[in-house]
């Protein structure tokens, strides 16, 4: 029987997916659960799986197009199954972004193996013109075009069933006349930098600069960039918000870090980290601040499910560290690497970056001294980070220097009054300014 191939919605909040790439060809053979193509949803780029047995007999949209959850994009049949009105399907699924191809169908036959890869002494050659057609190509070919400045459109592949793989992008790229720009693809967006990391040090990673020839450059929204232009207007206009600043004395956590990674790998923590575990300890004490607006209620939280905010190219992400009050800087620092590393990689799972009950913003790195961030709907309140100086500090008849930082809360009125707040800056400053009490 045959099996209808969905766009399913692979994020609790994904109304529409982008087609990035089939993985399977029409005419292969598929058991459910084998990965057929990849989606890019509002947060990452996720699995489809097949949700039956048979030959991939048709795929009704092309690689890049956008489709609604619920349409159908293709058909999972026997080889001698009549599929034709199924392959009507997709012009009675909810609308795609780009026309849906004409639909591809295997002949009735037996499933025709993909072709073995070829040598890797053979590089691919490059045409003048982009071939017709969606380009079929691998994440990291599209990743090193975009690098490299290689049109991945104007190479013919030598990968399974003409993909553009690695070694096509190294061929094109060194093959490519010196001082001859070719033109960028269109590729997926590369890593960028985590606003995680304390002023002090430089971010591990820069976003790459855009790259505009002409006037000006139109670029197509992400399923990301679509999610947060819609959850930013939901927060900014109708929630009622008011900001609280404080600056923190940072000089003994700066001491308990370097310490800390003093001591080998498993203590290696950010300044960041730090401030996640004592934000995580402050709402336990004030859990007044670690609630939801719900409409018609307001949900409070006993643990703290801190999110982090980190940069990528397609926009803002947050990923969660779970039960934050009761881990140690050491695995909290371990897990804020490993979830910013699959951030900037979209391979967050929907349980990762689901779920915070408070969120927190750093953007220190880049020198910020003070910046207010926008609420995350339908947490109530978010923790701006600047940039840590070196400033003067009168203490006992002197002056002596003194790291300083300043804070900026960003509060829901509905749900946290201005003294709420301010107490919960008061717990937050006397947490950082004495942070050996964080580790009993």
């Amino acid at each position: 029987m045959a099996t209808k191939v969905m766009m399913e919605a692979l994020s609790p909040t994904m109304e529409a997916g982008r087609l990035v790439k089939w993985v399977k060809n029409v005419g292969d053979a598929v058991k459910t659960g084998d990965t057929i193509g990849e989606v890019e949803t509002d947060k990452a780029i996720m699995e489809l799986v097949a949700r039956g047995d048979g030959v991939l007999r048709a795929q009704l949209i092309t690689e890049g197009t956008t489709a609604a959850v619920g349409a159908v994009i293709g058909v999972i049949a026997a080889a001698d199954e009549d599929i034709a009105s199924l392959t009507g399907a997709a012009a009675s699924a909810p609308a795609a972004e780009a026309p849906p191809a004409a639909p591809v169908a295997a002949p009735a036959a037996a499933p025709v193996a993909a072709p073995a890869e070829a040598p890797a002494e053979a590089p691919a050659a490059v045409d003048a013109a982009a071939p017709s057609g969606p380009v079929r190509s691998s994440p990291l070919a599209r990743r090193m075009a975009a690098e490299k400045g290689v049109n991945i459109g104007a190479i013919h592949g030598s990968g399974p069933g003409g993909r553009v793989i690695r070694r096509d992008i190294e061929g094109a790229a060194a093959a490519a006349p010196v001082g001859t720009a070719a033109t960028p693809a269109a590729a997926t967006p590369a890593a960028a930098p985590v606003a995680t990391a304390s002023s002090k040090a430089a971010p591990t990673a820069v976003a790459t600069a855009m790259q505009i020839d002409g006037e000006f450059k139109d670029v197509a929204l992400t399923q990301m960039r679509k999610t947060i232009a819609r959850r930013l207007s939901e927060s900014i206009g109708p929630v009622p918000t008011f900001y609280l600043t404080s600056e923190i004395d940072m000089t003994k956590v700066g001491q308990l870090r370097e310490q800390m990674v003093a001591n080998g790998d498993q203590y290696k923590v950010s300044v960041n980290d730090i401030i996640i575990k004592a934000v995580a300890i402050a709402l336990t004490r004030h859990p007044e601040c670690n609630a939801h607006w719900m409409t018609d209620h307001i949900r409070y939280f006993s643990a703290a499910h801190v999110g982090m905010a980190v940069a990528t190219d397609d926009g803002l992400i947050v990923p969660v560290i779970r039960d934050a009050q009761l881990k140690g800087l050491g695995q909290i620092g371990k897990e804020a690497r490993e979830l910013a590393k699959k951030a900037r990689e979209r391979k967050l799972q929907p349980a990762e970056f689901t779920g915070g009950t408070f969120s927190v913003s750093n953007l220190g790195m880049f020198g910020i001294d003070q910046f207010t961030a926008i609420i995350n709907p339908p947490e109530a309140a978010i923790l701006a980070v600047g940039a840590t100086e070196t400033k003067p500090v009168w203490e006992n008849g002197q002056f002596v220097p003194r790291q300083r930082m300043r804070v900026t809360l960003s509060c829901d009125h509905r749900v946290i009054d201005g003294a709420v707040g301010a107490k919960f800056l008061q717990t937050l400053r006397g947490l950082l300014e004495a942070p050996m009490m964080m580790l009993f």
